[in-house]
């Protein structure tokens, strides 16, 4: 059996360790799937200049990371802002290759169209009093990160959130999207019902500006689900069937 690469993204001010718990619930599964977290240029071991970082570079140090790795078949994973990184990186990768591209509570614009242009409050808010008038900003102070990201968390999943935050551009942020050539792809979107960043609205409409998806899967969950939810994460990723049923982390 060729052996699945499970390739996750992060999202905004976060490293690759968000997916920890992820990852470990992944490799408890039986088959042949291989979890691989990544870093957007700029963090941890990935050089980078965060003031002047594109979504091109970052689809480029993403694909050289899959790639690295020589992987039969590929399912790509992108959470909150990575969902503008997963189109390009999905075309780059190739459709025989990049079996499906899974969209966890991620930020989609219209094309043509940026981040910024199109948050909600209270995000949004945050967002603008970070970036303001400035090409990198520092992580959000820790009770608003607690509470946009990992509401209903133990203290331990704030920890993992907290320990995950870093520095991040500006740049992507304010950059305006393309997604030429994406549409042949199969794509799902899981989305988290108790997100106060992204609300199930908002994400809805991100789901509209996407042309839709193949599969919809509702969660239970905060924003950060790969640290709240790993095992229900885990095991609709690995579900390549459609029978997935939520059940208690």
């Amino acid at each position: 059996m060729p052996t699945t690469t499970i390739a996750m993204i992060h999202g905004g001010q976060h490293t690759s360790h968000c997916w920890t718990p992820t990852l470990h619930a992944i490799r408890q599964f039986k088959g042949d799937f291989h979890p691989l977290a990544v870093d957007l240029p700029g963090r941890k071991t990935q050089s980078g200049d965060l003031a002047f970082l594109t979504v091109e570079q970052a689809v480029n140090s993403v694909c050289r990371q899959i790639l690295d790795t020589e992987p039969e078949h590929v399912i790509l994973v992108g959470h909150s802002m990575a969902g503008i990184v997963l189109p390009g990186v999905a075309v780059k990768l190739g459709s025989t290759l990049v079996r499906r591209v899974v969209f966890l509570a991620s930020c989609v614009p219209p094309e043509g169209m940026s981040i910024v242009d199109t948050l909600r409050p209270p995000i949004s808010w945050v967002t603008r009093w970070l970036m303001r008038n400035k090409n990198v900003t520092k992580p959000m102070p820790a009770p608003v990160a607690k509470w946009l990201f990992t509401n209903g968390a133990t203290a331990e999943q704030h920890q993992i959130m907290l320990d995950s935050l870093c520095d991040e551009s500006a740049n992507l942020a304010r950059q305006p999207v393309e997604r030429r050539g994406f549409r042949s792809f199969t794509r799902q979107w899981i989305l988290t019902c108790r997100d106060r960043s992204l609300r199930p609205a908002q994400q809805r409409r991100f789901i509209a500006n996407l042309g839709g998806v193949d599969s919809l899967v509702e969660i239970d969950a905060c924003h950060n689900a790969m640290i709240t939810h790993p095992n229900t994460l885990a095991r609709i990723l690995v579900d390549e069937g459609g029978g997935f049923q939520e059940s208690g982390d």
